[in-house]
């Protein structure tokens, strides 16, 4: 867009948790503030970034990134270039205070090095945010009116990353006239992951950009590359993640924890009807963290949907990518119960996740996920009810 001049003032990333939309929105702006790329332009004749003239220096045609060296690309990259503003959810610090992002701009910082491919909720949770709701407030966008309103100190452009657009509510209708007709050689880029709860009118405004998931393989290269795992565990949560980096460096941090073992006791114990051990084996389970939970209902059901996979493509059983201990599980699991008695468990499945999240209480929520699960696989009554 930018080497064809074919670039909007007001740019939509929408890309789901875990794409790295924020990061490459990041990595954007540092490129259109390189010196290398666009520098400090001091003819007034030579072209603008936004098209109103021909295209750009014949130089840029090969210029696919920033060059990372020079003094304003290491102000991007630490977060402090005086061009480049940020708006994203903050909180009151105390009561009665009208809160704006500047606020949190040390935190943010911190953040986004730490956190790259963080999510709202890990933003909230490292400003102590506790049980406040964050929030991009109408004093939030006054101040961006005020900041875009001024002149651009070392770059010729002026660039404003919103992060989470969804938490404007109608205070974004504040933003709309700037949004529109903008400073010259301005630039908006709003990254969102659900573009539901942004605003109407704002969208209308923007030009959307969609950020694909990650593939396995890129996710699997990352992990062996970055936190040295090995190929088979990286290999297994890439699959687990499906396409969301920040899911898998969740599960890397219980990367000990044996799924596939724990799983296997417990169906063990269900179809041996050992209640004894049952109780013994929700006790454990229920002590484990939500996150913890999670991941293991989530290992479950990518189990399942394997099963499902190899029974209806045979093909794939001598052409699996997988590890051969989880294929070979998949194979059994096809043993003990059909495709509609697995999509059953799996909607099971999908719904202790959603009580998980909600702070359900783990002992009861699977004593409960144990009784309908022994139902299912002996007489498929649950599939009956469902």
């Amino acid at each position: 867009m930018v080497q064809h001049n074919r670039l909007s003032h007001a740019l939509l990333f929408l890309g789901k948790e875990g794409s790295g939309a924020l990061s490459l929105a990041m990595a954007f702006a540092q490129y259109i503030v390189c010196e290398k790329v666009n520098g400090k332009k001091t003819a007034a004749s030579e072209p603008s970034l936004f098209g109103e003239t021909s295209l750009i220096g014949e130089e840029l045609s090969v210029i696919n990134d920033s060059c990372g060296l020079c003094s304003a690309c290491i102000k991007a990259n630490q977060l402090m270039h005086p061009d480049i503003h940020y708006s994203y959810p903050v909180i009151s610090k105390k009561s009665g205070e009208k809160p704006i992002s500047t606020d949190f701009i040390s935190e943010w910082r911190e953040f986004f090095s730490i956190h790259p491919y963080g999510n709202v909720y890990d933003w909230l949770q490292f400003i102590h945010a506790e049980n406040k709701q964050g929030n991009i407030t109408a004093e939030e966008c006054n101040d961006i009116n005020r900041k875009i309103s001024l002149k651009s100190f070392e770059s010729e452009y002026k660039i404003l990353i919103i992060w989470m657009p969804e938490y404007l509510t109608k205070n974004g209708n504040k933003l709309l006239k700037l949004i529109e007709e903008p400073p010259p050689n301005t630039l908006f880029i709003l990254v969102a992951e659900n573009e539901g709860p942004v605003l109407p009118t704002i969208l209308s405004r923007t030009q959307l950009v969609k950020i694909p998931l990650l593939t396995n393989i890129e996710i699997e290269a990352a992990l062996e590359i970055a936190s040295g795992v090995k190929i088979e565990k990286a290999q297994q949560i890439a699959a687990l993640s499906e396409g969301n980096y920040r899911e898998a460096l969740q599960l890397l941090q219980n990367v000990e924890d044996d799924w596939q073992l724990i799983l296997r006791e417990w169906l063990n114990m269900l179809v041996k009807k050992n209640l004894a051990g049952q109780v013994k084996w929700i006790d454990d389970i229920s002590k484990q963290g939500r996150e913890k939970q999670k991941q293991f209902l989530k290992y479950f059901t990518h189990l399942l949907e394997q099963a499902i996979r190899l029974k209806s493509i045979p093909s794939l059983i001598k052409n699996a990518e997988t590890a051969n201990s989880e294929q070979d599980f998949a194979l059994r699991l096809n043993k003990l119960c059909s495709i509609p008695q697995q999509e059953a468990i799996i909607n099971e499945l999908d719904k202790a996740s959603y009580y998980v999240e909600r702070n359900a209480n783990g002992k009861m929520l699977f004593h409960a996920l144990s009784i309908k699960l022994y139902h299912i696989i002996s007489n498929n009554s649950l599939i009956l009810v469902n």
